[in-house]
């Protein structure tokens, strides 16, 4: 029998820091995911497009650009084994005016060059073809992009985790954890039942609290912790028929994908994000924004009708840049990086990370050597 109470535990259970668990637990790790709220997927994960992405835009090389499209390729097989709803609905990117056509062929070869399956160029005209009230002089189709239920998907990776031996404990704060002399981890948990438990390795994926949960490792060091900004994205839904059947992208904006089009699944039209960087996380959604929106909106869809956009929610992206500095890649750091045995600590796991998230657990488990 081990000397261990686990062999894993994963801080966080949100999208990513369950399908870490569930990269663990199927190599038949005992593992216990640690979430400090009464249930799974309230903080990041609770709060985005639900859309699978391509993986068109990432800089070469980058864990983005891998793990983007690594992780799509087994999310779909995934959640139609699992019963989890989804729409493969594809995604188009559109271009106006001279300025953003110049960017058509590069973000085609960057999509080309990630291995993005089916992209294409359309025309205005094949573009009204497929979607008669879209505006565009161009645009790029990805067919592979789409929405899904983001939620019945944690709960499908909760599932799995439990199926094969291990836990979820909610309302269970990470408290800290210190390195075992011989190896290992003595980590501490908190509730209405504070406790310690020791497990061989240890997986922190907690969202918008990752600096703050590596600052309570004992050992770790502090020159390694990226400085935490928050991107907040609002979000508007539209009164009235859903316009488009696929997605539908502007060019990408420094530091975000753009204000998009969606159709969720229940068939209603949302629009967002937008990228403010706010000093704390916020979820208000102020209705004066609507007309900002709007405006942007127009551009590709004119015909929007007037005072149609209602404030719906707002979501809070763990970046690890700020307004004016460069977007970073997603930041994975095993002992190479910080000089701990048995740990990863996941940084700035924001967008494309819900797609990215059964490649990432495997990423992960990767990074302890299994």
């Amino acid at each position: 029998m081990s000397a261990f109470d686990f062999d894993a535990v994963v801080v966080g259970a949100g999208a990513v820091g369950l399908a870490c668990g569930y990269a663990l637990a199927r190599r038949g790790l005992a593992t216990v995911v640690l979430e400090a709220g009464p249930r799974i997927g309230e903080g990041v994960s609770a709060r985005n497009s639900e859309v699978v992405h391509g993986g068109l835009y990432y800089p070469t090389g980058s864990l983005k650009a891998r793990l983007c499209v690594q992780g799509r390729r087994a999310l779909y097989p995934f959640l139609q084994s699992h019963g989890v709803a989804f729409d493969r609905c594809g995604k188009l990117v559109v271009f106006n005016g001279p300025e953003e056509l110049a960017r058509l062929d590069g973000i085609l070869a960057q999509a080309r060059t990630n291995d993005v399956e089916g992209m294409a160029i359309l025309t205005a005209a094949q573009v009204r073809a497929l979607e008669p009230d879209l505006q565009c002089d161009a645009a790029l189709v990805s067919p592979e992009s789409g929405v899904f239920d983001s939620h019945g998907y944690m709960l499908a990776l909760e599932g799995e985790i439990e199926a094969r031996g291990g836990a979820v404990a909610l309302s269970t704060p990470f408290e800290g954890a210190e390195p075992l002399p011989g190896g290992g981890w003595k980590v501490r948990a908190g509730g209405a039942e504070p406790t310690s438990l020791t497990a061989v390795r240890l997986v922190t994926a907690p969202g918008l609290d990752a600096q703050a949960v590596a600052a309570r490792i004992a050992g770790f060091p502090s020159g390694t912790i990226p400085k935490a900004h928050y991107g907040k994205g609002v979000y508007f839904r539209l009164s009235g028929r859903a316009p488009f059947a696929r997605l539908v992208y502007p060019p990408p904006i420094h530091g975000a994908l753009g204000t998009h089009y969606r159709r969720d699944l229940g068939g209603q039209a949302v629009f967002g994000p937008d990228l403010q960087f706010v000093d704390a996380p916020d979820y208000s959604v102020d209705p004066a924004r609507a007309a900002d929106f709007a405006a942007y909106i127009r551009k590709f869809w004119p015909a929007l009708p007037k005072d149609a956009l209602q404030p719906d929610y707002a979501g809070i992206r763990p970046k690890l840049h700020g307004p004016d500095e460069p977007q970073p890649d997603f930041r994975i750091d095993g002992p190479e990086a910080h000089g701990l045995e048995g740990l990863v600590a996941l940084f700035g796991i924001e967008s494309p990370g819900l797609t990215s998230s059964l490649a990432i657990g495997e990423e992960v488990a990767g990074r302890l050597g299994l």
